[in-house]
């Protein structure tokens, strides 16, 4: 029997890479560099092709899970540590030794509306995620089929496809919509 795929949340601020970023990248790909945990790296490491990810805006309002994507490339050396014109430079790192690693990210949905921290902090099903844990801020970090599952649920009843499938649908209950926050001008520091 095969090996059932692993699911994950990475985290980024908006204002640095959102998933509007990312699907805004050719093949709506790009590599998740720039990761300065230990255990966060090792969870990269972890990770195989066409794991799914929830894709989490930090530092934002609100603080949200936006979308979901599939790990395209598997872990292989960030050359960002080595770089010393690089805001992620690591002294210690080098070609010989990389130290850091990262992976490619391909982009699945952007939920037709962001999951809210207090959403899923009110989520009954949710409350062993690591990301609702106090004083969790780990970068990449687990997540449970069922976790991603409820996940999927919350994300609302369309998302907006980008695999070329058709639109991901769930069924619910339907939701008051949500007024959007004015577009904030984003600089991008991601290859």
């Amino acid at each position: 029997m095969p090996k059932s795929k692993a699911r994950w949340l990475v985290k980024s601020e908006p204002d640095c890479f959102s998933i509007h970023d990312l699907a805004a990248q050719p093949s709506k790909t790009t590599c998740w560099d720039g990761v300065r945990n230990y255990l966060a790296r090792n969870h990269m490491r972890a990770m195989e092709l066409g794991d799914e990810v929830l894709f989490y805006h930090s530092n934002a309002d609100p603080l949200a899970i936006v979308g979901a994507a599939t790990v395209a490339r598997t872990a292989y050396p960030d050359p960002t540590a080595w770089d010393s014109a690089s805001d992620h430079f690591d002294s210690k790192a080098s070609p010989a030794n990389p130290i850091w690693d990262m992976v490619d990210l391909r982009l699945k949905a952007i939920f037709a509306q962001p999951i809210p921290l207090e959403t899923l902090r009110a989520e009954p099903r949710l409350a062993k995620m690591e990301l609702l844990r106090r004083g969790s801020r780990l970068s990449v970090q687990p997540v449970s089929e069922d976790e991603y599952r409820v996940i999927l649920e919350l994300g609302h009843a369309k998302a907006t496809s980008h695999d070329g499938g058709p639109t991901a649908k769930h069924k619910l209950v339907r939701r008051e919509k949500r007024a959007r926050p004015a577009a904030v001008k984003k600089k991008r520091n991601r290859a």
